[in-house]
């Protein structure tokens, strides 16, 4: 079957050249043939994400012409009248995927807005409210490698789309012939007849303006002195992270220069994801030549920011919990300092980020939130305070994997707001004579010391993602009296959404929406949870150790990774 798709591909006229070499070079691989021509991407809550070449399983203008008419015959079906906001970073054909999707949008009658320039996510998120808009798409394949692209969906309430609409395009775009079925109309004739319109500065002033808001404390930036180095990692990021930072008074930046432009290839390294020390080395090698008080590292569509800071021996980069943390902190102490903080204040984050944060919001009053993995899961929940009248409720938002939110103004973590707020932080901290580092380890002292750590296990290609469903199904049909010698004390299996207790064998009702994550409580405080990622071929595997001091912490977390690790095999 995958043949005769493969021939009918030759047989047609593509217009991308690129395709064009492709398939000539796989004509007598059957291996690569089946690889790009034996399935198709799948289209999901992440939207559409996959290997740049040609195929059915492959992103070129021929699969995201498909999918967006897949959509289209969705966003057909909600409230008038029906538009998209389109925006797109730096990715190899992203401008290309950009253009095709306005040009199927248009020939389906829908009216679309579109960033002229690159522009990061939570911006499309941003102007898929501002304008009234049906639903956005985010063309970008986030932080993988140089070669995948995809698009992220947006609702119209600037979240990413929900399970039940991601699975009614999915539907829609299973009844779309690749060729026959795909309406489009020239990007230039849309243009030139006014049926794409770009969006011009005035929506990405007021979105500065938005986040600029969201300061505590803006009279710091311009006391402190504060330096601080910034790496983009030839993404989306530079022209809005130094936008905001020059607004709100941070004078010393000094830009990784081998990593400021955009540029696909993301030359200097593999992974442009600011979870990686590859990613952040060359930022950090800038901080010792500057004595840099900060390092800020942006992912190519700038939804997510990792840091740096100075520590005793050099530098230390802190995890995206840490972040979440110590931002929480901050927060709540400046705005309880000011009296700024709303009653009912709530904290809204993912169940896999640590539970330091929910023990720090309690002490300032204020209650937390546990959703899904997924930021999405934290914008729907200020949609619901939203539509309570009580937006001013929603206090701060975060998940473990380098994404944070102040702000209600868009529904998805965002760089932009966290660069801006973690220089305050910093500088708020600078002028009392202390590091970030330091008041991360008073919190420790205080509190205890949490650990947290997320390992990932690849399964490549087709069979990889078969391999993933056995190995969650032969997770499901273990019971497991320990792990590492701690015993079980409950599972939580949230495909099935119950809660089993070890010792009494009862079991609760797990009131979020199914997803296929199980949950290992253990004793001392320990946790383990799995659960396939929704945008790689991953199994990620979060561990929670909590002890005394980091040492004591770091042991138990390596014997709880090798069992797991065995388990995995």
């Amino acid at each position: 079957m995958y043949i005769d798709e493969y021939k009918r591909w030759q047989s047609v006229t593509i217009e991308d050249k690129d395709l064009v070499s492709e398939l000539q070079e796989i004509q007598n691989n059957d291996k690569e043939m089946k690889e790009r021509f034996g399935a198709e991407l799948s289209f999901g809550t992440a939207g559409l994400r996959g290997i740049l070449g040609v195929g059915t399983n492959r992103m070129n203008i021929y699969t995201v012409a498909k999918a967006t008419t897949g959509l289209a015959m969705y966003v057909l079906t909600q409230h008038n009248p029906h538009s998209v906001a389109i925006a797109y970073d730096s990715r190899h054909k992203s401008e290309l995927f950009a253009q095709t999707a306005v040009e199927v949008l248009v020939a389906n009658g829908i009216k679309v807005y579109l960033y002229k320039t690159l522009a990061p996510t939570p911006m499309l998120s941003f102007a898929v409210r501002y304008l009234n808009c049906t639903a956005g798409i985010m063309v970008t394949a986030s932080h993988n490698p140089a070669e995948y692209n995809g698009y992220k969906v947006y609702g119209a309430d600037g979240c990413q789309m929900t399970s039940d609409a991601a699975d009614a395009v999915q539907k829609n775009i299973q009844q779309v012939d690749i060729f026959e079925d795909v309406k489009r109309i020239p990007f230039k004739k849309a243009l030139d007849e006014g049926m794409v319109e770009y969006i011009d500065e005035e929506l990405e002033n007021v979105y500065y303006e938005e986040v600029k808001k969201q300061s505590v404390n803006i009279e710091v930036h311009g006391q402190a002195g504060l330096k601080v180095v910034y790496t983009p990692l030839n993404g989306a990021g530079k022209v809005p992270v130094c936008n905001i930072l020059s607004k709100v008074g941070v004078q010393n930046i000094t830009l990784v220069t081998e990593q400021e432009q955009p540029d696909g290839d993301f030359p200097t390294c593999k992974y442009p994801n600011p979870e990686t020390k590859e990613a952040m080395a060359l930022g950090l090698e800038y901080c010792k030549k500057t004595n840099a008080d900060l390092l800020l590292a942006t992912d190519p569509d700038a939804d997510r920011v990792g840091i740096a800071v100075k520590a005793a021996n050099g530098y230390e980069l802190l995890t995206g919990n840490e972040v979440g943390v110590l931002l929480t902190e901050y927060l709540a102490k400046v705005k309880t300092q000011k009296g700024t903080l709303p009653e009912n204040s709530v904290l809204i984050k993912s169940f896999v980020s640590t539970g330091l944060a929910d023990v720090i919001a309690k002490d300032y009053g204020i209650d937390t939130i546990n959703v899904l993995t997924g930021f999405k899961y934290i914008g729907e929940q200020i949609l619901a305070l939203e539509s309570k009248g009580q937006e001013e409720r929603f206090f701060f938002g975060f998940e473990e994997s380098y994404g944070y939110l102040s702000g209600t103004y868009v529904r998805d973590k965002d760089a932009v707001v966290a660069c801006m707020l973690i220089c305050e932080m910093a500088a708020y901290y600078k002028l009392q004579g202390i590091t970030i580092k330091e008041e991360l380890n008073a919190l420790y002292e205080k509190y205890g010391y949490y650990l947290h750590k997320v390992d990932s296990y690849a399964f490549e290609g087709l069979s990889g993602m078969e391999k993933m469903k056995e190995i969650m199904q032969g997770l499901r049909n273990t019971d497991f009296d320990n792990i590492a010698e701690l015993d079980v004390i409950s599972t939580e299996d949230y495909l099935e959404s119950i809660k089993a207790k070890k010792a009494t064998g009862k079991t609760e009702k797990i009131n979020l929406p199914k997803a296929d994550v199980l949950v290992y409580n253990l004793a001392g405080n320990a946790q383990v949870i799995v659960r396939p990622s929704g945008t790689e071929p991953k199994i990620k595997v979060y561990f929670t150790t909590r002890a005394n001091t980091h040492i004591q912490a770091e042991e138990q977390y390596t014997k709880l990774a090798k069992d797991i690790e065995k388990i995995l095999a």
